[in-house]
């Protein structure tokens, strides 16, 4: 039989993971500091994130960045993405390359008069 006091670690452990990997994560990959604005409704929170620092947990229900108290459109985050400050700016790095049929390696280059 589980006891109350394991069933209620174990819940409180399973929504601390649960939140965690529903939250953007903001690494910055310059070499200055860079202010980062948070701002979830009503609120804002400001942070100043130093060089190769992760800003984790943020924007769990989404949110808008700004960075550096730039006056220009702020970043829109639904609140899973996991992102990095690169010459000032702000690139997703969930981003993939398409799978794109026949692109890659093809073997090595045929020699004249060869037919395959």
């Amino acid at each position: 039989m589980i006891s109350v006091r394991n069933f209620t670690v174990s819940l409180v452990t399973a929504l601390l993971i649960s939140s965690a990997a529903h939250a953007a994560t903001v690494a910055n990959r310059d070499g200055r500091d860079h202010k980062v604005t948070i701002i979830e409704g009503d609120a804002q929170n400001y942070h100043v994130v130093k060089p190769n620092a992760v800003l984790e947990g943020i924007c769990q229900k989404g949110c808008l960045i700004r960075l550096d108290d730039s006056e220009e459109d702020p970043y829109e985050l639904k609140g899973s993405e996991v992102t990095s400050i690169e010459e000032g700016q702000l690139y997703d790095d969930e981003l993939e390359a398409p799978d794109v049929p026949g692109v890659g390696y093809a073997g090595p280059p045929s020699q004249p008069g060869s037919h395959p």
